[in-house]
This record gives structure tokens, sequence and C-alpha cells, in this order.
């Protein structure tokens, strides 16, 4: 009895979530409301857990809980600590959830919010949470090696090195674009800046507090908290003069954020990076946790159409069409490539338990497709009109392109109709100068969180104060994985360097560190300051080529996954990494394609003709110095995204190669894991 309830209670759960899809899906005439896309999320989210991660792990992986992982076999109190699972989780979840589900979802929102949906749906539960416990589980019977080690290892030493250069260029494409889309947040907004910088004396103290043994972490963490809430008030209240000082532009923010990468890898992680970190956790989760249930509780209904007329292309926030472009814009939200080097990275020397893979690999992926969920609520929550306003690519202080801008917006349709002084209207209760032209994602996000914040909490300064709240969450959110993603790309880089000068492999030397450090930052601030200059870097360049690495980085591990499934003898069970493997391999080389040549999706050679045509004209002035930079962005663009094709090319075409070497028995299948050592008791 107790078993048939059981069968007939996930038989209601699969049927409801398939509703709620159909509704999301064919409703038409009215607004779906929100609470459709959260059952949906819910019910995926219960039946992928509970069945396909189970068959994942116990089958395919075949979990072995008898056996010692890396984290008790390595143990040395520094690095290799056992610790309990959901500390795991919360370090995990905090290192892999990036600005992927929030920024990502919010762009493709351009297409409606149903092909956003779809794919979060479909790609987090077949693709992502597949992509990180199959990697997770890899390291740590390999005594938490890298992917890159791993690669080498497992394959060849040839496919091994050109990963690792693949890994640290997608890694520098990838911190780029995590500090323009603070960026493009924090542009000319003096109240959002200050948040933020208060957060790094607020670090500095808790840092030096804790070191001394002097100051418990509860008493440091109550401050540190009550600092971030003082900070967010108090950026309404500066005097006029701290107003001018912090209203910095976009090329002046990037330099900013390109003294705070290096000072948080080259200082002791006691002192900035950990504290900031731990205290952005609690901001991270707790904002999460109450959008959810805001989300909930107000039920607001979808304003964005379901699918709009740009999913054949010519969209100005995502260019080109929905296929495959709604897939490298949500990236993290449904399957991320950077995720394999947190769970090759930190986490496999922290996890004590193979059976715990399933909760911390597929868990935390699932758990973060319902963030992605929320973010694209929050976006198609907001009058599309607004929407598109706020993501157009257009310099707020230009007033004939403005006015152009808004009736381009205007004339898709009345559903999309917005007033330059309905946004400027927006702009003030915001307590922004301006909310036009606040490209990148997150200024959207922000505005979605802060109506409904401003609903359930409201006030005569409600909106202004949650959405600069919203704008301090995300900031953290992202400067959480820049700080952490440079620390980790230094390493690669020392190893990569210590081939040929042995002493710049010394992560503890200070001559191994700064020179590793420098050569990193100035890699990916150079992208960062490039993307700084135009108002449409982010959009039209540097976010998909972030989402084309960051899904050919994906590749990469899905390749080294499908040979090790058949290293182990699981040939019939490949499928699970070679579907999704050949899928983003198709997806990564389209859009590759199309971004280099395609016109309709701001494809980079086009671009080139573009400018150099408009150079040609005799154009002088400001016009001419940004069809400068925009020439020379393309022209980087075109040999960056080549360079990556070209590479994952090589890496899937020595895969393939490799699995019929194993496949055809041409080949001897060795594993290259750790020795067995059972796991003992306490």
């Amino acid at each position: 009895m107790k078993r048939l309830l059981s069968i007939l209670l996930w038989i209601f759960i699969s049927l409801l979530g398939m509703t709620a899809v159909g509704v999301a899906a064919f409703q038409r005439g009215e607004p779906v409301n929100a609470l459709w896309l959260v059952v949906a999320g819910l019910c995926t989210f219960a039946v992928s857990y509970r069945f396909y991660s189970a068959w994942l792990c116990a089958k395919v992986l075949t979990i072995d809980d008898r056996r010692a992982p890396a984290a008790v076999t390595c143990a040395d109190g520094k690095d290799f600590v056992p610790t309990s699972k959901w500390v795991v989780f919360g370090h995990h979840f905090a290192a892999i959830a990036g600005p992927g589900p929030l920024v990502g979802p919010v762009l493709a929102a351009q297409f409606g919010y149903l092909p956003g949906v779809l794919w979060i749906l479909i790609g987090a539960t077949l693709g992502g949470g597949v992509h990180d416990a199959v990697i997770l589980f890899a390291s740590m019977r390999r005594n938490g090696k890298s992917l890159g080690q791993m690669l080498k290892e497992e394959m060849n030493p040839v496919i091994g090195f050109i990963s690792m250069i693949s890994l640290l260029a997608i890694m520098t494409i990838l911190l780029a674009v995590l500090g323009l889309v603070v960026v493009k947040a924090l542009a000319e907004s003096p109240w959002g800046l200050f948040t933020i910088a208060a957060t790094i004396p607020l670090a500095f103290i808790m840092g030096i507090a804790i070191k001394s043994g002097k100051v418990g972490v509860t008493p440091a963490t109550i401050f540190g908290v009550i600092g971030l809430l003082a900070a967010v008030v108090g950026g309404k209240y500066l005097p006029e003069s701290w107003n001018h000082a912090l209203t910095l532009d976009s090329k002046t923010l990037a330099w900013v954020i390109m003294i705070y990468g290096f000072a948080a890898s080259v200082l002791p992680v006691w002192m900035l990076l950990a504290p900031r970190d731990y205290l952005s956790t609690f901001l991270k989760l707790g904002a999460v946790g109450v959008l959810a249930v805001f989300i909930v509780v107000l039920a607001p209904p979808l304003h964005m159409p379901a699918i709009t007329p740009f999913v054949h292309g010519g969209g100005f926030i995502v260019p080109g069409p929905v296929f495959p472009f709604v897939c490298i814009t949500i990236a993290c939200g449904a399957i991320s490539g950077f995720h394999a080097l947190i769970s090759s990275g930190t986490t496999p020397k922290l996890l004590c338990r193979e059976k715990d893979i399933r909760l911390v690999g597929y868990g935390a992926m699932v758990t973060e497709m319902l963030v992605s969920l929320m973010a694209i609520i929050a976006a198609c929550a907001l009058a599309p009109g607004q929407y598109f306003a706020i993501n157009s690519p257009v310099n707020p202080n230009d007033n004939v392109a403005v006015a152009a801008q808004i009736a381009k917006i205007n004339s898709y349709g009345p559903e999309y109709a917005v007033t330059l002084p309905e946004m400027q209207q927006l702009a003030k209760d915001l307590g922004e100068p301006h909310i036009i032209g606040k490209t990148g994602g997150a200024p959207t996000f922000a505005v979605g969180m802060a109506h409904m914040f401003a609903k359930v909490i409201p006030g005569n300064t409600a909106l202004s104060l949650w959405y600069h709240f919203a704008i301090m969450f995300e900031a953290l959110f992202i400067l959480t994985t820049l700080d952490a993603g440079t620390r980790v790309g230094r390493f690669i880089l020392q190893d990569l360097l210590g081939q040929v000068v042995p002493k710049l492999k010394d992560t503890g030397s200070w001559i191994g560190n700064v020179t590793a450090t420098g050569l990193l930052v100035a890699a990916w601030g150079f992208f960062l300051y490039q993307g700084a200059k135009e108002p449409e870097g982010i959009a039209k360049s540097l976010w998909p080529i972030f989402g084309i690495s960051n899904q050919l980085l994906a590749v990469i591990a899905f390749c080294f996954g499908t040979t090790l499934l058949i290293k182990m003898g699981k040939a019939r069970y490949c499928l699970v990494t070679a579907v999704p493997l050949v899928f983003l391999t198709a997806v990564t080389f389209t859009a590759g394609y199309l971004k280099i040549w395609d016109p309709n999706s701001a494809g980079f050679l086009p671009a080139i003709a573009k400018q150099q045509k408009l150079i040609e004209s005799g154009i002088q002035g400001k016009a001419l110095e940004a069809a400068q930079t925009s020439l020379f962005n393309a022209r980087i663009d075109v040999a960056v995204t080549a360079m990556f094709l070209l590479f994952v090319a090589v890496i899937v075409l020595g895969t393939a190669r490799e699995c019929w070497l194993l496949l055809r028995k041409r080949k001897q299948a060795v594993l290259q894991e750790s020795t067995y050592v059972a796991l003992t008791e306490g």
C-alpha cells in the first residue's frame, strides 16, 4: 500500500509539472501567472533529483560509499579537509552560482519567457547536473585533481596540454565578462558604488578581527551583516561631494575592478577574499530565499509574451536567432563549463562521502536552475517596454539617440509601449540619474526584484532602497566568482609558467604570486576595458563570447566524461554524457559561425566591414573614436572566437579518436584512479 501511494504521488507530481509547462507554453490572450513557472520548476526539480540523479549515481557512476575519497585519504588540515555535506553544499553552490543564473536568463527574456524556461528545465536536469556530478566523482577518485590534469592522464598529454591552454584562455574571457557586468551596473551610480565599496573595509575588519583570535566568527558576522545593511541605507544620504566623487564612468570603473581583482588574488586569503565572500554568502542565500517567497506570495503576471518577434534574430539585446543563442546566453543557468573548475577544484577536497556527490554535484545544479527561473520571472514581470528601454545599448546622455531608441521600441507594437517621461520617473523612483541604457542584465533583474520587494514591504523610498539592495546583492554575487576565479586562474597559470621557470610554480612565492596574478589580471582586464569603452560591448560581443566559451568548456568536460565512462566499462551508459556533448558542440559551433559571419547576429566580420566603411566616409570627433573602438574590438572578437573553436575542435576530434580506439579494443582501458582505500568508521 505504501509503495502504491508513493507511485501515485510521483505520478501526480509529474502530471502537475507537465500541466504547468503546458499552461506556460500554450496559454494566449492574457498574461501567464508566474506561479505556473514556479510549479514547473519545483516539479522538475523533484522528479529529476529523485529519479534521474539516483539512477546516475547508482548505475552509471556506481558510487561506492565504502571507498575513502580524496578529502579523507589526502587530509592535511589545509586544502583537504573532510567537511559536513551541508557545509560543502553551501560552499559549492556559492561558488558555482555566479552571474549566469541572474544575468543570462534576464538577457534571454528578449526572446520571450518560454524559450528560456524550456532550456533551463531541460538543460539543467539532463545536462548541467550530469556534468557537475561526473566531474566531481572523477576528481574525488583522483586525489582532487583538476580537469586539465585528469584529461592529460586519462586521455593523452597533447589533449591535456591543449585543454590547459583552453581552460586558461576561456577563464580570461569569463572573468572579463564578470567584471563588465559589475561595471555596467555601477557606472554613474554613486549610491550603488558606495555600497559595494563599503564591503571592502568591512571585510578587512572582519578578517583581521577573526585572525587575531580575540573576536569570534559570530560577533564578526553580526558586525558585517549590520554594516552591509547600513551601507545600503547610507548610500541614499551621501553628501553632494561624495556623490560627485563616486559618479564614475565605465572606463574608470574598469580600472577599479582590475585593482580589486589583483588585490583579492595577491593578498592572504584570510584578509580580503575569504571574509568578503563569507559575508556575501549570507546575503546571497538570504536574498534568493526571500525573493522566492515573495514571488509565491505576489504571484505576479508575466507581461513579456511567451514568444517575441526576436526569436528569428535581429534583437538589440541578444543578436541572432533563438537557437543557438538562448543556450549560450543563459549558460550557467542550464549547463556551465565553469562548474567543472569548481567540481575539480575545492569541492572534491572537502566532500567526505561518495554518496553525497548526488546532493552536492547534481543537487546544487538543479537548485541553481530554480534561481534562474526566478531571474527570468523578475525580468518578464516588468512591462516589456521598460525591459527593452533599460537594456537599450545607447548613451543615456545622448538625447537624440535615446529618443530614437524609444521610438524604435514603440514600433514593435502596443504591448511594447514606453515613453521617455515614464523612464525618467522610474529612474527618479529608483534613486538613479538614469535607467535607460543600463545594459548587462543586472540592473533589469534589480528593477524587477525591487518592484516585488516594494509591494510586500512598501514605503516612500522603498523602491530606491530595494533597487540598491538588489544591485549590492548582484554585485557581491558576481564579485565572489570574480575574485575566486582570479585566484584559481592564477594557480593554473603558475602551473603553466612553472614548466618554463620552476620557481614560478611555487604558490607560496611572492614573485610567482604577483607575476602570475599581474599577467592574468592584465589579460582579462584588457577585454574588460575594451567592453567598457562601447555601450554595445557586453550585449553584442562579450556576453555571446562568454556564453560560447562557457559552453565550450562544458564540451571539454563532457569529452572527458564520455571517455571516462567507456574506460570504466560503462559504454552502454555513455549517452548520458555523449548526448549533451553532441548537442553543445552543435550549439557552440553554430553560435561561433554566426557570431563571425552572420550580419543578422551582429557578426564580427560584417561589423568590421561596416566600421571600416564608416571611418572611410570621413566622420570626425567622438563618432570616429567610437567607430575605431568598435573596429578594434570586432577584430579581437574574431580572433578569440576562432581560437576557442579551433582548440575545442582538436579536443573533440581527439576524444572521438580515443573513444574509437577504446571501443574497438585497440587501446587498453587503464583508469588512473587513486589507490582504493576503505572508509573506516569515524
